[in-house]
C-alpha cells in the first residue's frame, strides 16, 4: 500500500510539473516577452502539422503493425502541436498582451487581434479534427494574419 501511494504522489508530481512546463509562458507576470519568438514557435508547429497530415494520409492505406504504430504517432504529434499553438494564442498574446484601450482606435486596433487570434484558435482546432492539408495552410495563414494585425506589418522573419 505504501509503495501505491508513493507512486501515486510521484505521478501527480510529474503530471503537474510537465504541466507547469507545456505553458506557452508564464503567467507570473515576468514582464519578459518575446512576440517574435511566440509567432515563430507557431510556424514551427504549423510545419509540424502539416507534415504530421500528410504522414496520416501516407499511412493511413497501410495495415501492418508498424505503419499502424506511426500513423498513432503522427496523430498525437498533431494534436500536440495544434495544442501548442492554441495555448500560445491563450495564454500568451489573450491573456498576458491583447489589452483593450481607453480610446476609439485602439478599441478597434484590439477588436481585430481579436478576431485575428480567434481564428488561430478555430483553425488550430480544425487541424485537430480533420486530416486535410488544406487545414495546415490555412492555419498558417491565419498565424501570419494575427502577426500583421497584431505588429502592424509583414514578418521579416522566415515563412
Amino acid at each position: 500500500m505504501k509503495r501505491l501511494l508513493v507512486a501515486v504522489v510521484g505521478a501527480v508530481v510529474v503530471l503537474s510539473l510537465s504541466a507547469r512546463m507545456a505553458r506557452a509562458h508564464c503567467e507570473v507576470p515576468c514582464g519578459i516577452y518575446d512576440d517574435e519568438l511566440r509567432f515563430e514557435q507557431m510556424l514551427e508547429d504549423q510545419t509540424t502539422i502539416a507534415k504530421a497530415i500528410a504522414q496520416i494520409n501516407d499511412l493511413a492505406a497501410k495495415v501492418d503493425a508498424l505503419s499502424q504504430n506511426q500513423l498513432v504517432r503522427w496523430v498525437d504529434t498533431k494534436e500536440e502541436h495544434a495544442t501548442k499553438i492554441q495555448h500560445i494564442v491563450a495564454q500568451y498574446f489573450l491573456t498576458q498582451r491583447i489589452k483593450p484601450g481607453n480610446d476609439a482606435e485602439s478599441h478597434k486596433a484590439y477588436v481585430a487581434n481579436l478576431i485575428a487570434a480567434h481564428r488561430v484558435l478555430q483553425t488550430a482546432m480544425k487541424c485537430k479534427q480533420t486530416v486535410d492539408a488544406e487545414n495546415a495552410a490555412v492555419l498558417k495563414k491565419a498565424v501570419l494574419d494575427l502577426y500583421r494585425v497584431y505588429e502592424g506589418k509583414e514578418p521579416a522573419f522566415h515563412e
